[in-house]
């Protein structure tokens, strides 16, 4: 069973509800047909009922509930639940009012108000627009500092890893991080991977130095973001600053990093910043025939996650269902 199935029949134990709210985009359309068709979730699309039903044409939405903002029953306490959330920062009661009936907004006050579990966005609309409401309303987890981005990379035929799957973070989101973020990157990837996988996070900080064999501003970066991560979490099995063959390759490891807990047997890698995460896991999907699943965010309160603008229905149905595994272990 791969990855995918993995996460669908998990999901499938305990079915929870996505809230997908770019529902005139025919991609979403069908993969709410095809969620709903193997009950990996119940599905709510925001908008026009008519209009929603015209632009699935054939696909059978029929057991999606479709909710129309300003008809919602809850709709003026969701809005002034919004202007108090945001009063501070200037916004009116009016203009609280008009944001809730964007669905993106509304879509997390869904999630917000415990009428939905989960959000799946960003077939159309970019990062930006997608997260803004996420950290808007839900903020970040407890005890979470912040948010960052996760793939799943499954790669076939590979002895590394878990049974070759690994989590790669951050590919996606935080483009150059400090040596705090980076470590806050590392514990909320290898809660992740506790979260998805049910096995123990091996995590390796990535770096083009192996204990010490380069000396630079970039290599220091990695050696006191691995400090700060041994030091927030002592139980967790974490180690660098690892070149990526001391860290997956046990004749590398016993060579490059002796007495290492981590080395040669990492399943979660962490990238020094988004170039080096994003080119890799590219080259990974390309080179080696993997699956990628993500970006997927991680250390918002509750899950909302992101699409790639040029998804599939069935990277859609993906997400979902690790969007619904997330909900089902916070």
């Amino acid at each position: 069973m791969n990855f995918l199935q993995t996460m669908i029949e998990k999901a499938k134990k305990n079915k929870k509800t996505i809230v997908l709210p770019e529902s005139y985009d025919i991609r979403v359309l069908k993969a709410a047909s095809e969620v709903l068709r193997q009950e990996i979730a119940n599905v709510i699309l925001i908008g026009s009922e008519e209009e929603i039903k015209k632009a699935a044409v054939d696909l059978d939405i029929s057991k999606a509930r479709i909710i129309k903002p300003e008809a919602f029953e809850r709709f003026d306490e969701y809005a002034d639940s919004f202007f108090e959330m945001r009063k501070k920062k200037g916004i009116t009661v009016e203009e609280a009012r008009e944001t809730m009936k964007d669905p993106l907004y509304f879509g997390v006050m869904l999630v917000k108000m415990n009428e939905a579990d989960g959000m799946v966005a960003g077939a159309v609309n970019s990062t930006a627009n997608t997260l803004r409401p996420a950290l808007q309303i839900l903020k970040t987890a407890p005890g979470t500092k912040l948010v960052s981005s996760f793939f799943v990379m499954s790669v076939p035929n590979c002895e590394y890893g878990l049974d070759g799957t690994f989590i790669f973070s951050d590919c996606g989101l935080v483009e150059n991080p400090d040596a705090d973020q980076l470590s806050e990157i590392a514990l909320s990837s290898a809660k992740t991977f506790r979260q998805l996988m049910d096995a123990e996070p091996v995590v390796a900080m990535l770096s083009y130095s192996t204990y010490g064999s380069a000396k630079s501003e970039l290599t220091e970066k990695v050696i006191e973001a691995t400090r700060l991560a041994k030091q927030k979490a002592p139980d967790l099995l974490v180690d660098g600053e690892l070149q990526g063959d001391a860290a997956l390759i046990p004749s590398v490891a016993k060579s490059k990093a002796p007495g290492s807990n981590v080395a040669g047997k990492a399943n979660v890698l962490i990238f020094p910043d988004i170039d080096a995460g994003n080119i890799c896991y590219k080259l990974v999907q390309r080179l080696a025939k993997a699956e990628a699943y993500g970006p997927v965010t991680q250390g918002i309160a509750k899950p909302v996650n992101d699409l790639s603008r040029g998804c599939t229905a069935e990277d859609i149905v993906g997400v979902v269902a690790i969007t619904c595994v997330q909900a089902n272990r916070q």
